[in-house]
């Protein structure tokens, strides 16, 4: 069976450069990267280049750059570090984040007892920045946590425009940039961000490792306590393979984003030509949204809307109706939920997320599957 890959907002598939690095490291640098004999120092400065390699395409200090296990594990220490640490009593996110912000917030609340309070979020899935403004007001101290780019509808926040309005009013910025980071570009310097946090499977990279950026003179307490890897906040010795991936895949993606982010910009404006021409009242998810996630309302009755990722499964076609955390659950996408109207949600809606390897003839198979349901 033809197997068309149409879910890259969950996970990308591994660059055949970043294996092959993956593979040498694996082969040839077994040291352990705190050892002080040439082999575990040899290992060492493959992640100490790693971590100048990244922080050089972000435009920020080397020093600034945590690795971690995923981008979920940054914002839980950020968040609770925060409060713990920092003194921050309120929390102002929104409700169409990613779980990793929701529940952690949720978790914060009930266990510090700290205040939460929730940006608007209009049926286009943009922000309220008159609101976020008005919260902002309070002198309350705050920690906001605001991703970049939706995970479900892509959907851009201005990052730019919320980090000065944050450093106006003395809060901090813990900003998600998972779906983002290296599919465009962004200037660490420039930006007036305190936390951002990115995971390597998103851009091509190998699952398990991710990265935090701490500003400079923003001291967090350990999240693991042992040895002194990572600036002592994240102790345990480090998978100097896994590290050497990432910084591949993110120096590739940056490498190529200019011809990348053509093709795959045309590539979901062909998609969506695709369904217009197939379904009367096809709409589009969200207003400015990112150039690789297309999140559409599909005009299709309710049994149909039941079985509809099973039926295209089925026929090879990898897609979801949300984030793949949630894809086990049948409740609607928390997102569209504040987003879409009551008879809205009852229709299907597909995110649809493309990378360069994707093609036109996948996506006239996908809407040839479609029209068959």
């Amino acid at each position: 069976m033809k197997k068309i890959y149409l879910d890259n907002a969950a996970t990308t598939p591994i660059r055949q450069e970043v294996i092959d690095e993956m593979m040498k490291v694996m082969q040839s640098e077994y040291g352990n990267p705190s050892s002080t004999h040439s082999v575990g120092r040899s290992a060492k400065a493959i992640i100490e280049t790693a971590r100048k390699t990244i922080a050089k395409y972000l435009h920020c200090n080397a020093q600034e750059i945590i690795f971690t296990s995923t981008a979920t594990e940054a914002t839980n220490w950020i968040l609770r570090s925060a409060v713990k640490d920092f003194g921050v009593t309120r929390i102002i996110t929104s409700k169409v984040e990613h779980h990793a912000t929701l529940y952690t917030v949720q978790a914060l609340q009930e266990e510090f007892g700290i205040e939460v309070e929730f940006v608007n979020v209009a049926h286009d899935g943009t922000l309220d920045y008159d609101q976020f403004s008005t919260l902002l007001s309070n002198n309350t101290k705050t920690i906001v946590s605001l991703m970049h780019v939706n995970n479900e509808t892509g959907v851009v926040n201005d990052i730019e425009r919320i980090g000065v309005m944050c450093h106006q009013n003395k809060a901090l910025f813990h900003c998600d940039t998972v779906q983002s980071i290296g599919k465009t570009e962004l200037n660490i310097q420039e930006l007036q961000v305190d936390f951002l946090v990115a995971s390597a499977h998103k851009f091509h990279g190998p699952k398990g490792v991710g990265f935090a950026f701490v500003r400079k003179n923003l001291v967090l307490q350990p999240m693991l306590f042992g040895g002194e890897q990572e600036k002592g906040w994240r102790a345990g010795t480090e998978s100097v393979h896994q590290i050497a991936g990432m910084a591949k895949a993110l120096e590739l993606s940056y490498q190529h984003l200019d011809e990348e982010r053509k093709q795959i910009s045309e590539l979901k404006a062909y998609c969506f030509q695709k369904l217009q021409a197939s379904f009367q009242d096809v709409a589009i998810n969200g207003s400015n949204t990112f150039y690789n996630i297309l999140n559409v309302l599909l005009p299709f009755t309710p049994e149909k809307t039941a079985m509809i990722l099973f039926n295209l499964d089925m026929k090879g076609i990898a897609v979801s109706r949300g984030s793949a955390c949630q894809s086990g659950s049948i409740k609607p996408s928390h997102v569209l939920v504040e987003m879409l109207y009551e008879d809205e949600l009852k229709k299907p809606s597909l995110r649809i997320s493309f990378s360069h390897y994707n093609t036109t003839a996948e996506i006239d198979y996908l809407v040839s599957a479609l029209k068959e349901i």
